[in-house]
């Protein structure tokens, strides 16, 4: 079985470059992390996975997470290559059905490592979540949450009552009872503050197996 992941060298590389120093905590790379932690180990099948892109690598019969709804011509070199795209978008999902299969899967986090960092509410609002996700709805002066590994944003986070979010750090931030404020941000259709749901990744791999199942036929020998 082949795994590429945040651990593969180009990933590793590009997070360690001086001007990504902004980027290096991202979703992508926590949302791999878990993968390997809590899907890859559970999962029945003989598919390959690709958890992070690598531009130089598309393997074969492989489960591919394809974090980006924007860039989707990144994923084309999947076509023809027997491949299962895993969105976490459903409008992805649909666009990408032209390169491979696909799979709408709502993303989740570790709720109960969330919920570890839960604590008084003595702060108002704040963004949270990378710069370029920041829009003009946000008031000047909204202290931004950014660019800081995962335990000191969610440690910042936590004692505020409201958050404009969007993605994983929507989800953390109602599993640490912030109120997840609209901003205007999308991928070319809005999704409202409700469209965050609270999905632990153990119950997501259990539905991603019911998934896989209906498009293989039946649980793979590893």
């Amino acid at each position: 079985m082949i795994v590429i992941d945040h651990n593969h060298p180009a990933i590793v590389s590009l997070r360690n470059q001086p001007g990504f120093k902004n980027n290096k905590h991202n979703g992508a790379y926590y949302y791999s992390v878990e993968i390997g932690k809590y899907f890859i180990p559970v999962i029945e099948t003989d598919r390959n996975w690709v958890t992070m892109n690598v531009k130089t690598e598309a393997p074969d019969h492989a489960i591919v997470f394809a974090h980006n709804n924007v860039h989707l011509e990144w994923y084309e070199k999947y076509r023809g290559r027997d491949a299962i795209l895993v969105c976490g978008m459903p409008e992805t999902a649909e666009r990408l059905k032209k390169y491979a299969k696909t799979i709408y899967l709502p993303l989740s986090v570790d709720v109960q490592e969330v919920e570890q960092y839960r604590t008084k509410k003595t702060k108002d609002t704040c963004f949270v979540g990378r710069r370029e996700k920041w829009t003009g709805m946000v008031p000047l002066g909204t202290p931004c949450l950014r660019g800081m590994p995962r335990e000191e944003l969610l440690r910042s986070l936590a004692p505020y009552r409201r958050a404009y979010a969007v993605d994983r750090c929507a989800i953390e931030a109602k599993i640490l009872g912030c109120e997840v404020l609209e901003y205007g941000y999308n991928f070319g259709v809005p999704h409202p503050p409700e469209f965050w749901k609270v999905l632990d990744s153990r119950d997501a791999a259990k539905i991603l197996q019911e998934e896989l199942d209906a498009i293989d036929g039946k649980r793979a020998e590893r």
